[in-house]
C-alpha cells in the first residue's frame, strides 16, 4: 500500500511538472504569436503605403499633363485605404494647395511622411 501511494505521488508530481512546463510553453508561444501578428500588420501597412507612394509618383509627379478626375479619385481612395489620419491630413493639405509653391512644399511633406511611415525615424 505504501509503495502504491509513493507511485501515485510520483505520477502526480510528474503530471504537475508537465502541466507547468506546457503552461509556460503556451504563454511563450502566445507572446510569439502576438509579435508575429504585429509584424504582419506592420508589413501590410508598409505595403499599402509603398503602393500609394508608387501610384502618387507615377500618376502625379511624373505626369506630363494635368491629372484627370479618375486618377485623382483613384489616389483619394488609395490614401483613404491607408487608414492613417496623419497621412490623410497631409494629403488634404496637398490637394487644397492654392499656389504651385505651396503644392510643392506639401508634396515634399507628404513624401517625407510616407517614407517615415515605412521606415520610422528612431
Amino acid at each position: 500500500m505504501n509503495k502504491l501511494k509513493t507511485i501515485f505521488t510520483i505520477i502526480i508530481l510528474v503530471l504537475l511538472v508537465g502541466n507547468i512546463f506546457f503552461g509556460v510553453k503556451y504563454f511563450a508561444v502566445q507572446k510569439e504569436l502576438q509579435q508575429t501578428q504585429i509584424a504582419l500588420e506592420t508589413q501590410k501597412t508598409n505595403e499599402k503605403v509603398l503602393d500609394f507612394t508608387k501610384l502618387f509618383i507615377e500618376k502625379v509627379l511624373k505626369a506630363k499633363t494635368e491629372v484627370d478626375f479618375e486618377t485623382r479619385l483613384k489616389l483619394e481612395n488609395a490614401v483613404r485605404n491607408l487608414d492613417d489620419e496623419e497621412i490623410l491630413a497631409q494629403w488634404q493639405k496637398f490637394t487644397e494647395s492654392e499656389t504651385e509653391n505651396e503644392a510643392q512644399e506639401e508634396v515634399k511633406n507628404l513624401l517625407e511622411m510616407l517614407v517615415n511611415k515605412i521606415h520610422p525615424v528612431k
